[in-house]
């Protein structure tokens, strides 16, 4: 448990500062890292993928996904990349003579292009209007999620939500995980309000939190489900306790593109400038 506070403490103020006040490049930056670390933990930690210049490829090209965006470049860059990293994942197929299983292959294309595809999301968050309103939105709403469906689980769990998935989870937790975030889009609405004058629409905002939890909830099994195929108990030790950046993360990569497509919908502030 301590490690998990000390692991709070330092990433909480981190994370802030890079989405909120450091310049806008940090952010493509520390995405990139993000991403080259979960392809590491997903094709390599796991042990699925043998050959270790497949999963440099993957890795390098996971990386590069934040800056496409970042940099809005035309759609025939991200074609010639995905075509040429197409070709280095088959001919190191064709050159391993059916050792490389259509599993490897499957997986880096899965780690490399949809994990980082979707973590990468941040990026466009960032080019809205009044984006610094909504950076923070995703990470409210999953870690909110996962901290009061832990809570909940201990204090009142007593049926199992996905046993063979993670054997600790419970409904009554998964229910805590929906109301608990649903109250912390709703404080976050508070405090913008308080601190900047911008009213939030708070029937959205519950509408934000319950939508998060769920879709942080099925990311949050659907990593489990990938551990669970290869015995494994966390993806690493990046954040202690916390496990790996797929560990962590594995619901905000759910919740990004979610928050995204929300925030374009349907905004939950009315703006005075």
């Amino acid at each position: 448990m301590l490690g998990r506070i000390l692991v709070a403490v330092v990433g909480v103020p981190l994370l802030i500062a890079v989405l909120l006040f450091c310049p806008p490049v940090c952010l493509p930056v520390a995405l990139g890292a993000l991403c080259g670390i979960a392809v590491y933990e997903l094709l390599y930690i796991t042990g699925v993928v043998k050959n270790k210049r497949v999963v440099l490829y993957a890795i390098l090209f996971s990386t590069l996904v934040p800056f496409w965006y970042y940099f809005g470049c035309q759609m025939i860059w991200a074609v010639a990349a995905l075509f040429l990293f197409m070709l280095l994942l088959f001919g190191e197929a064709i050159a391993s003579k059916q050792q490389m299983k259509v599993e490897e292959i499957a997986l880096s294309v899965f780690g490399a292009v949809l994990i980082s595809m979707m973590l990468s999301i941040f990026v466009l968050i960032a080019d809205v209007d009044h984006a610094k309103f909504y950076l923070l939105l995703p990470f409210v709403a999953a870690f909110s999620s996962d901290a009061f469906a832990l809570f909940a689980g201990m204090a009142l769990g007593k049926h199992k939500l996905a046993p063979t998935l993670s054997p600790k989870k419970t409904i009554e937790g998964s229910i805590g995980g929906f109301f608990g975030a649903a109250i912390c889009c709703v404080l976050y609405g508070v405090v913008v309000q308080v601190a900047f004058g911008h009213y939030p629409t708070y029937p959205v905002l519950i509408l934000y939190g319950l939508l998060g939890s769920f879709v942080s909830q099925i990311g949050d099994l659907s990593f489990s489900y990938i551990k669970r195929q290869y015995g494994l108990k966390d993806y690493g030790h990046l954040f202690r306790e916390h496990g790996g950046v797929l560990d962590r993360f594995d619901s905000v990569i759910f919740c990004a593109p979610l928050t995204y497509l929300l925030v374009t919908i349907i905004p939950f502030f009315q703006y005075n400038v």
